[in-house]
């Protein structure tokens, strides 16, 4: 097997483990637990299945770290076409990281809020369930925030390997509207929010191509690649400017 196989198929297997917890923590768990518009049921369904919340913030935070292996195993493969796309496609990844950590606290304090620690005594229970779920409110539209960047580090990511040669074409084109459906999701969500979830309904074909993607690297891994001369050209083009 080939470098550049190897090197895609474990891009692959990085970007589908991480990419896992990622959906059970901002789809399986808020499904489960958190009733739109009703703070005591939601606050019920917390206190109820106290762990299974807990294990979305854990899942949340594993799958922010995790995709810094995913976006520098990407770097790896797709670096020969175009480093300095390459380098935008990571920071565009890593930077929004410490965003995703810090509204995990949110979670955490909808999680006290919930509980009904000794210090919030002297809040009632109605005031500490509403209070828990503008906590949960304020996560989710953190998380609205922040899909501008998932949608952002596709569209270099999409330009790689739509000039790669060693990945179809048809994955670039779709990773490039799946990055326009997420930051046209974001927008809506800020900008009319009573369209959202509309939004979501059909921008939900665009995002499958991510699931392309990984599932292409994982199985089919991609084709050898040109070495990479010093100045940057491949040796093969190098060899043709040269004579």
């Amino acid at each position: 097997m080939n470098s550049s196989k190897k090197t895609a198929r474990l891009a692959g297997l990085l970007y589908t483990l991480f990419s896992a917890p990622g959906f059970f923590a901002m789809v399986y768990v808020p499904h489960k637990l958190i009733v739109d518009g009703n703070a005591p049921a939601t606050a019920s369904n917390i206190a109820a299945h106290e762990m299974l919340f807990r294990l979305g913030i854990a899942a949340q935070l594993v799958s922010q770290a995790g995709f810094i292996f995913v976006v520098l195993a990407l770097y790896e493969l797709l670096k020969g076409v175009n480093r300095r796309c390459a380098v935008l496609m990571v920071i565009l990844v890593v930077g929004p990281i410490p965003i995703g950590f810090l509204n995990e606290l949110n979670s955490v304090a909808a999680l006290a809020l919930v509980r009904g620690s000794d210090f919030l005594s002297i809040f009632e229970k109605p005031q500490r369930d509403a209070a828990a779920m503008l906590f949960l409110n304020l996560h989710f539209q953190a998380i609205v925030i922040d899909e501008v960047f998932f949608g952002l580090w596709l569209i270099p990511l999409a330009l790689l390997v739509y000039r790669s040669r060693f990945l179809p074409r048809f994955l670039g084109v779709w990773l490039a509207i799946d990055g326009l459906a997420w930051v046209i999701l974001s927008l809506t969500g800020i900008l009319l929010p009573q369209y959202y979830d509309k939004a979501f309904t059909y921008c939900q074909p665009a995002s499958f191509g991510e699931v392309a993607l990984m599932l292409w690297l994982l199985v089919m891994g991609a084709k050898d690649q040109p070495l990479e001369a010093p100045d940057g050209n491949t040796y093969a083009s190098a060899a043709r400017i040269k004579y």
